[in-house]
C-alpha cells in the first residue's frame, strides 16, 4: 500500500433557516457524505475549514463537525466575501485528509442548493 498524501477536499451545501438545529443538520450530512463518498474515517481528517454566507450566523458548522465525531482534527470558521449574486444560506468546507489513493479518486460533494456550484470537479 502507497503512503498517505495529504489532499483537500471540497464540499458545499445550503440551509433553509437560519437557525442552529439546521446549520447542524446540514453540517453533519455533508461530513458524512465526504467521508461516505471518499471511503476515509474521521482520524484520517487533519482540519477542517468552514465558511459560511453573512446570512448564516446562528451556530459554527465546526461545532456540528466536533460533535459529529471529529474530535481530533483542526476545524475553523470564517465568513465569505460577500459577493453580489452568490449563492445564499451556504456553508461551504475544504477538508484536508491523508488519504492513500490519487488525487482522481477524491470525490468533491455539493449537496441541496450548492449542487451546481462546481460542475466542472468530480461528484
Amino acid at each position: 500500500m502507497a503512503s498517505e498524501i495529504l489532499w483537500a477536499i471540497r464540499g458545499a451545501t445550503t440551509v433553509d433557516v437560519d437557525t442552529p438545529e439546521e446549520i447542524g443538520l446540514r453540517t453533519t450530512e455533508l461530513l458524512d457524505e465526504i467521508i461516505t463518498r471518499n471511503n476515509i474515517s474521521h482520524d484520517q481528517v487533519i482540519s477542517v475549514f468552514f465558511t459560511t454566507t453573512a446570512d448564516v450566523t446562528s451556530a459554527f458548522p465546526a461545532t456540528a463537525a466536533r460533535l459529529g465525531g471529529f474530535e481530533h482534527a483542526a476545524l475553523m470558521c470564517a465568513q465569505e466575501i460577500p459577493v453580489p449574486g452568490a449563492l445564499a444560506q451556504c456553508i461551504r468546507l475544504m477538508m484536508q485528509a491523508g488519504m492513500d489513493r490519487p488525487r482522481s479518486e477524491i470525490e468533491n460533494v455539493y449537496l441541496r442548493g450548492a449542487k451546481g456550484l462546481r460542475n466542472d470537479l468530480k461528484r
